[in-house]
């Protein structure tokens, strides 16, 4: 196997298991509040959730393009305290995997709680 298809597997898995890890550690606590709570808040941290689910994949590729860029609010911020851009990184990738995928873990835990 070519080394570019076997450094291609190894980024894939990488960035699947930090992402499912902090996907478990977002979504299971979101999930248990979205369903305990009546808090009026609910409704719009639900729509916020599933967002992702509504927004095509181009249009949210390119919200959180311009906002981990050197213009967006994020890319500022990580840039003034030093830890340069996220765009193009590994850790641009892992945000991105995380807020694209969120609804498809939060959904399922707060039905599997509301249950």
């Amino acid at each position: 196997m070519p080394p570019q298809a076997i450094q291609a597997i190894s980024l894939t898995l990488q960035l699947a298991c930090i992402s499912t890890l902090i996907l478990l550690i977002i979504a299971t606590p979101l999930a248990w509040w979205l369903s305990q709570t009546e808090s009026r808040l609910r409704p719009a941290i639900g729509a916020l959730v599933t967002l992702p689910l509504v927004l095509p994949p181009t249009v949210l590729g390119f919200y959180i393009l311009v906002l981990l860029g050197p213009q967006g609010w994020i890319g500022q911020v990580t840039q003034s305290l030093g830890l340069g851009l996220l765009s193009f990184s590994m850790s641009g990738l892992v945000i991105g995997s995380v807020i694209f995928s969120l609804p498809f873990a939060v959904q399922p835990i707060q039905y599997a709680f509301e249950a």
